[in-house]
């Protein structure tokens, strides 16, 4: 069994579910008492949050390629940044270590392609959503048509990511208005819609809603497992 990296921490309360469902996972595929091998750096999310906000992209690479050497120095064979946003400087991650990336991105195109989806609406922060590092990679590498919400819809779910999910509050209100997002999507022909920040999964489940969800945390980890076994 591979050693898996993870650098975790934006936010904890994700990189929290990123744990169990790896283990979960190896626990499915080998049995018995095995457990997954993880090497994980947790950073300070605040500092990185603030970063991100001031449009500090270097500053935040600078934190996670540091972050990362550590964990190739701590024995991982492969690497995972535990968040959909901070792969804008995934990059920058890549060239700082000699390990493997395994792209948040590539592993839910593979699951959305795998199902024959073409079209697909993507939530997330508004850095994931309005910028080319993510949807970008979507429609150039796997040919498929990315939707998002409207600039409203699309700071009700930046807004809630950050000042709820990030911080452990699963509010009634905010999922409805999740809900409804995701709705309009699928109105507008979307076929699937990717929850395309490690947090939504605390607040949205594929039993809420008719519409096919892709949770970018649970696929990464699927993935991780894969690799870590083959």
């Amino acid at each position: 069994m591979k050693t898996i990296g993870l650098l975790a921490g934006m936010s904890w309360e994700s990189s929290a579910g990123y744990y169990r469902s790896i283990n979960l996972g190896i626990k499915d595929t080998l049995g018995g008492l095995h457990s997954a091998k993880i090497a994980m750096v947790s950073v300070d999310f605040d500092p990185i949050e603030k970063l991100q906000h001031k449009g500090d992209w270097t500053g935040t690479a600078d934190i996670l390629c540091d972050a990362a050497k550590h964990i190739e120095l701590a024995g991982a064979d492969f690497l995972l940044i535990c968040t959909n946003t901070m792969h804008k400087v995934a990059p920058q991650i890549e060239q700082a270590i000699d390990i493997p990336l395994l792209h948040i991105a590539d592993a839910t195109a593979e699951e959305l392609v795998s199902k024959n989806i073409k079209s697909v609406g993507l939530l997330g922060t508004s850095f994931t959503m309005e910028q080319a590092f993510y949807k970008g990679r979507l429609q150039d590498k796997y040919g498929l048509t990315v939707l998002t919400p409207n600039e409203t819809d699309r700071q009700v779910i930046h807004d809630v990511i950050y000042n709820e999910l990030c911080l452990g509050h699963v509010l009634p209100a905010s999922k409805q208005q999740y809900l409804r997002i995701i709705n309009d999507l699928s109105h507008n022909g979307a076929e699937a819609v990717i929850l395309g920040c490690t947090e939504i999964g605390m607040l949205i489940q594929q039993s809420d809603t008719d519409v096919t969800l892709v949770d970018t945390t649970q696929v990464h980890a699927n993935k991780a497992v894969e690799w870590a076994t083959k």
